[in-house]
């Protein structure tokens, strides 16, 4: 008997192959072995305000002014920013600002310098 993967969806071990595909009888979730590859060499993708891989280390520029949550301060638009590292959530990214101090920004306001 041939060793299908498990349902990514639902974890279910009674999948099945049919048409290339793999298909599982308990929620009815189809994907395909390259889609299971992909996912596996993936891992966390960030991507910024314009579709560029964002990595740890990356210097990236603000693209709208952010007000700092619990201050008066505000981070001017193209204010350049050091990437410390990516993290899963709604936040992102954990960098350090220049006179602010440390925070976390989503990447949907940043583009890569």
């Amino acid at each position: 008997m041939a060793d299908y993967p498990a349902c990514p969806s639902c974890s279910a071990e009674y999948t099945y192959e049919d048409r290339g595909l793999y298909v599982c009888p308990s929620c009815g979730h189809e994907w395909s072995s390259e889609t299971i590859a992909e996912e596996v060499e993936e891992g966390l993708v960030v991507r910024d305000a314009n579709g560029n891989p964002l990595a740890d280390g990356d210097n990236v520029t603000l693209i709208k002014d952010l007000k700092v949550k619990g201050s008066s301060s505000v981070i001017k638009v193209g204010t350049k920013v050091r990437i410390n590292r990516l993290v899963e959530g709604d936040h992102d990214i954990d960098c350090k600002v220049d006179g602010i101090g440390p925070m976390m920004l989503k990447s949907e306001f940043v583009k890569k310098a």
